[in-house]
């Protein structure tokens, strides 16, 4: 063991000195009376080794012939005293928090809590320290190559306005994909695929936002039901790609399979966002095990409450990350610098993001961890789309984060639901939604693409779902339907879950297509969610994190005529919806008014009176304000394309068509006088949600003054000639 260097923490595979080559460690540790490090040999076999060498808080050591893939952790020494919140133990093998790459899986048998689990006095039971050696049963890090050169990559660099978001999950995306070879479904390497790729170009999306691909660990809880943990959302290793989605292996291979989908996205045009869970950690409460952050010095990581025996919970999950540690916060951010600049990835999407800005206790957006994005070079540059809430008191934050963030926007979500199930009260809050939610976001040089906005997203209802039950149908979870939230917004059009009426099938389909054709032509970034562009069902389960099952994966065969998909149901119709949603996006990629960059103004321009954004009634008339407060169902909205405030690359103003949308939520059908001059003379018909055949545009005119029919619970959208 040579003295090293205390940074860069982690592991990294060097030359060293006199040309000898080797890997530094290097590990932070506040408080700590002695670290070991333990390397592991192909048997298991281990080797400590002790860090002599001590600067600033970070033990650290060179160690000569250690290469590329040798396995490690560390054993931390120190007190044993829960009650002042100290929960050193070494008999506990601890994952390195910047390992690169994780070997193994966490099984969670008592020998890795720190503590005896089952003291007979169960209260106390996580103050007594337990002395089992957990290395036999938990990861390993592994060392990894860094030589892995980026020159060939071109980041699509996307705009945030030009952005499209589809949510997807690494392995459920491929698993069951018919063209993707067996051996790669369900792995990075299977969504590089071409055929996975196709998919994505043929529907038009400019970024996947990856659900999270840190290393995580399976809860116990779920482990003893026979269950995993689907959706990820349990980090223990921030820079680590999670292991059990790499086809190539686990030794690190999974760094370069990570890298490769990554080229091959960005070949595509395709932007990678990754969903981060730096909220919390997957060592849960204090009856939690010992795996990582717990181990290596539990009162600098984590929030502890008035009682340092116990932890702050603001994420519902245990434990809450002490992001105003300078530590905590340096972790979180060389793990995102790690990603941008090594990984290759495009921006992240922070769950629980509010629990990231609490300062001491309260929400602060000048909180340390704000500040610090605020002014890194290379994390203000990607983008950054928070959850505006936690579960903590004065979590809930919807359109307060500062400019260079976006937001998802349940506001949106909730008012789209609402009004095609028939449930707002008036139009006021739509008028909002459709337009970029300026009553949020109009503040601070604030844009509209600061609105994420979404109908569904992994937690919750899929689109289908949504018009197929009322309730949530969670049983197969093992929590007795308990789990999920009962604020669905959902109507499932006259029967619960599958049918064989065609005419409650035929009124579902035309909600789907209402509502996706609703989300694309509204201003802000539309996030869709993997597989309901084709119709994806989980039968009523709302709250699938836990299904790695035929519920959560996507199936494919809904978009193959004749091969079932349909649960028995008698659906049928797909291939339409994709082919509508395709449309729809490609109507937005050639439109700029459609993804318009600055808010509406709604004033006059020029002598004619033309505005950028203008109101009508179901009657085709110009909305007044009492009209705002009157209960309707039936809005239609005027976009100017001779009135956008932008320029193009050469200083050129931004001309494009103007539209006419008419939303009408009516269970019967109604009818639109369309508007003659200053809005337009002739109406071309371009969606018409009430079509069941959605492969080609309807294309017909309608006369100013002519009387447009709708169709009940429709979309009609009309350019103006």
């Amino acid at each position: 063991m040579w003295p090293g260097s205390p940074q860069p923490l982690g592991a990294r595979h060097h030359i060293g000195p006199d040309g000898v080559a080797g890997t530094n460690f290097a590990l932070w540790a506040g408080g700590a009376e002695a670290v070991e490090l333990c390397l592991f040999d192909e048997l298991g076999a281990e080797t400590r080794r002790p860090l002599t060498e001590l600067t600033h808080e970070i033990w650290h050591g060179f160690v000569p012939g250690v290469r590329p893939g040798q396995r490690y952790g560390y054993r931390v020494h120190g007190r044993w005293d829960p009650w002042t919140g100290a929960r050193w133990n070494p008999a506990k093998l601890l994952l390195d928090p910047y390992a690169r790459a994780v070997d193994g899986d966490f099984t969670l048998p008592p020998e890795v809590y720190g503590h005896v689990r089952d003291w007979p006095q169960q209260d106390l039971a996580d103050t007594v320290r337990d002395g089992h050696d957990s290395a036999p049963h938990v990861p390993k890090g592994v060392v990894v190559d860094d030589d892995d050169a980026w020159d060939d990559d071109r980041r699509p660099k996307t705009p945030w306005a030009d952005s499209v978001l589809y949510e997807l999950h690494v392995r459920g995306f491929t698993l069951r994909h018919p063209d993707v070879p067996e051996e790669l479904r369900g792995t990075y390497a299977g969504l590089a695929h071409p055929a996975a790729i196709g998919h994505l170009t043929r529907l038009g999306v400019t970024a996947v936002e990856l659900l999270p691909v840190h290393q995580f660990a399976h809860e116990d809880h779920l482990l003893r039901r026979g269950l995993r943990n689907y959706w990820g959302y349990n980090s223990i290793g921030y820079f680590a790609p999670h292991a059990a989605y790499a086809a190539s292996g686990t030794r690190g291979q999974q760094v370069g399979e990570f890298k490769r989908m990554v080229r091959a996205l960005h070949a595509a045009g395709i932007e990678v966002v990754l969903d981060v869970v730096y909220n919390h950690t997957a060592e849960g409460s204090e009856n939690g095990p010992t795996l990582s952050l717990r181990g290596i010095d539990n009162r600098g990581y984590y929030r502890l409450a008035p009682d340092p025996r116990r932890y702050a919970d603001y994420t519902g999950c245990g434990n809450t990350l002490h992001v105003v540690q300078p530590q905590t916060l340096r972790l979180i951010t060389d793990s995102l610098r790690y990603w941008v600049q090594e990984m290759g990835v495009d921006g992240f999407r922070f769950d629980l993001a509010s629990a990231l800005a609490r300062s001491m206790h309260d929400v602060d957006m000048l909180s340390p961890f704000l500040a610090v994005i605020a002014q890194d070079p290379v994390l203000r540059r990607v983008k950054l789309i928070a959850e505006p809430w936690d579960v903590g008191s004065g979590g809930y934050q919807v359109g307060a984060f500062p400019p260079l963030w976006t937001e998802w926007n349940d506001r949106y979500r909730d008012t789209v639901r609402d009004f095609w199930r028939g449930a707002l009260p008036d139009v006021r809050d739509l008028g909002y939604r459709l337009s970029g939610s300026s009553d949020l976001y109009a503040w601070g040089g604030r844009r509209p693409y600061a609105s994420v906005n979404f109908i569904t997203a992994h937690d919750g209802f899929t689109l289908r779902d949504l018009v197929s039950y009322e309730t949530k149908h969670n049983e197969e979870n093992g929590e007795d339907n308990r789990d999920g939230t009962d604020d669905n917004r959902a109507w499932n059009c006259g029967a619960e879950g599958d049918t064989g009426d065609a005419a409650v099938n035929a009124l579902r389909r035309g909600q789907l297509r209402a509502m996706v054709t609703t989300l694309l032509l509204s201003t802000g970034v539309p996030m869709l969610v993997a597989g309901d562009e084709m119709g994806r069902t989980q039968g009523g389960n709302n709250n699938a994190y836990c299904q790695d099952s035929t519920t959560s994966w996507v199936d494919w065969s809904l978009l193959r005529d004749g091969e079932g998909g349909d649960g028995g149901g008698g659906w049928g119709g797909w291939g339409e919806l994709f082919a509508l949603t395709s449309r729809l996006l490609r109507l937005r990629r050639e439109h700029p008014v459609l993804r318009r960059k600055a808010f509406f103004s709604g004033r006059p321009h020029g002598p004619e009176g033309l505005r950028d954004l203008a109101w009508f009634t179901g009657s085709g008339e110009e909305m007044t304000e009492p009209d705002w407060f009157r209960p309707s169902r039936t809005l239609g909205m005027f976009l100017s394309g001779r009135d956008i405030p932008q320029r193009d690359a050469k200083g050129a103003p931004v001309r494009d068509d103007s539209f006419l949308c008419v939303l009408h939520a009516e269970p019967e059908a109604g009818a639109f006088t369309l508007p003659g001059p200053p809005w337009g003379r002739r109406y071309e018909l371009v969606v018409d949600t009430s079509r069941e055949d959605q492969t080609e545009p309807p294309g017909t005119v309608h006369e100013a003054g002519e009387v447009l029919p709708l169709p009940a619970r429709s979309v009609r959208l009309l350019r103006v000639r």
